[in-house]
């Protein structure tokens, strides 16, 4: 599967699971490093959205007022994403809101979500923090547009994984680092990144000598 989507939420607040709900969603499509496609949509739960996530995002009460009711919207992503795997910086938010937003759709949700904060902490040990943001600055990456909007975040940690993808190959001769391999590495020790590269770039050579 060559297609990754890097997603991102805008929510009323951290967690589903204390009442939280999303109120904007975005979905960046990439092939093989490029854009292909891009997903956005404000979306109306019916929850208020509190004054401090209103002034932190810009979305108000009266904007998701006239947004599409929020199940529409998750079966509308979800028919975007389609079998693609998904990527999202801090993913472990994003994949509760995911999940949780999908059920209430009564959609499937078995997506598997690569974290590019967790990759960043293996490759980038001494970024001076590793907020969405800071790492796009680090890198001197081009700022989207408003953080802590869906799609200027989406674009955001999509640049950001093509700049993983870019290192990986740079430092470790990794010509296609894939979804799978970020799983890996996100899971990996620090200590361990190297040996891990070697090891998957070693199977590559071996699969390519017995085709």
């Amino acid at each position: 599967m060559s297609l990754i989507a890097v997603i991102d939420f805008e929510t009323t607040g951290l967690s589903p699971a204390m009442g939280s709900r999303a109120t904007e969603v975005a979905i960046v499509l990439l092939e093989r490093n490029q854009v292909v496609d891009r997903f956005q949509s404000l979306m109306n739960a019916g929850v208020h959205i509190p004054a401090f996530i209103t002034s932190l995002t810009g979305i108000s009460n009266v904007m998701v007022a006239a947004a599409p009711p929020a199940d529409r919207v998750m079966r509308d992503a979800s028919r975007f994403v389609g079998s693609a795997p998904l990527v999202a910086h801090n993913a472990a938010f994003d994949a509760k809101f995911w999940q949780a937003e999908l059920a209430r759709a009564d959609e499937p949700a078995a997506h598997r979500f690569a974290c590019t904060l967790l990759v960043s902490r293996r490759l980038y040990p001494h970024a001076p923090s590793h907020k969405l943001g800071v790492l796009v600055d680090y890198h001197s990456l081009p700022r989207a547009g408003r953080a802590h909007r869906a799609l200027a975040d989406a674009e955001m940690a999509a640049s950001l994984l093509g700049q993983i993808q870019h290192d990986l190959h740079r430092r470790h001769g990794i010509a296609r680092a894939d979804h799978a391999l970020l799983m890996k590495l996100q899971r990996c020790a620090k200590p361990g990144v190297a040996a891990l590269m070697a090891q998957h770039a070693q199977s590559l050579v071996d699969a390519l000598t017995a085709g």
